[in-house]
């Protein structure tokens, strides 16, 4: 069985990915939720543990998967599963190879400053499409879930949730724009420019994971402003 997950990634955009054999769940999962062992795999699955550990056996020996042993009190160690480095290529990254190759030449024939330009112009009209989206009045937690919904619409694989303490987590498990933002971090901080302007003043954004700087994804804490 192919686990090949994006036969037409040249052509992919900014549709949202949608897995379809079993292969392609069991990296959907892994990707969504992180290390899991072959029974907590198969629950997200809705199939058997036994099942599961078929499919992660397959994906290992294409390198897609990695597992290590993990210690929880007493009995035997938990064999828990991960996606290798491998497998990031395997979920859209859109025209990462000419995109770099587009910054690389901006760079150096126009220059930075040129490179700059692009960031803000990019920058603003992503900022004018979420503000049509987003209206201002909305309460800062339904601001956010719509705001993971753009982005999940765009390919970011995006969730939030609502800590105890009323934190809001806006979690991106996904970078389809990963090589362009590793060769030029000015699209990280254009985007995050982006979110507090959609979230308004009331807000405070933090980013604590960051897939550039080698997370497994991006996630946003928010809160409240104490203004």
């Amino acid at each position: 069985m192919s686990s090949q997950i994006l036969e037409n990634a040249s052509t992919a955009g900014n549709v949202a990915w949608s897995p379809r054999s079993p292969a392609e769940r069991v990296l959907m999962a892994l990707k969504m939720h992180g290390a899991l062992s072959s029974a907590e795999l198969g629950s997200k699955l809705s199939t058997t543990g036994e099942a599961a550990r078929q499919q992660l056996a397959r994906l290992a020996e294409e390198g897609l998967v990695q597992s290590a042993s993990e210690a929880r009190g007493v009995g035997r160690p938990t064999q828990r599963w991960s996606l290798t480095p491998a497998a990031q290529s395997r979920f859209p990254d859109t025209h990462a190879a000419l995109t770099v190759q587009l910054l690389d030449i901006v760079r150096t024939s126009l220059g930075e400053a040129a490179l700059d330009t692009l960031i803000a112009v990019r920058e603003a009209d992503t900022r004018t499409a979420y503000q049509s989206a987003v209206p201002d009045h909305l309460p800062l937690r339904d601001k956010v879930a719509a705001l993971a919904e753009l982005r999940s619409a765009e390919g970011y694989m995006a969730a939030w949730s609502e800590e105890p303490d009323g934190t809001l987590v806006l979690i991106e498990n996904h970078c389809p724009i990963c090589a362009a933002a590793t060769a030029c971090q000015g699209f990280c901080r254009a985007e995050l420019d982006v979110f507090r302007s959609i979230l308004g003043p009331e807000a405070h954004i933090e980013r604590s994971e960051h897939i550039v700087s080698g997370g497994r994804r991006c996630t946003y804490a928010i809160r409240k402003s104490d203004a």
